[in-house]
């Protein structure tokens, strides 16, 4: 299982990221789908940025002392 896994991880990952959108697509709508994909893409982003900045770390060191 685990060979099959390390064989073919992107297109099991992308494949559930499909199926996730395609869910939502049905149910919620598109621009509501739109919505949450790019705010996820921004949050994500968002992340990225402060761990590659370490501000947060630097933020929370600051205030614990």
């Amino acid at each position: 299982m685990k060979d099959i896994f390390k064989h073919y991880k992107l297109p099991i990952i992308f494949g559930v990221v499909g199926l996730i959108l395609a869910i939502l697509l049905v149910s919620i709508g598109f621009f509501k789908t739109l919505l949450i994909v790019l705010l996820t893409g921004l949050g994500t982003a968002l992340g990225y940025y402060l761990e590659q900045t370490n501000l947060l770390d630097d933020f929370f060191s600051r205030r614990n002392n």
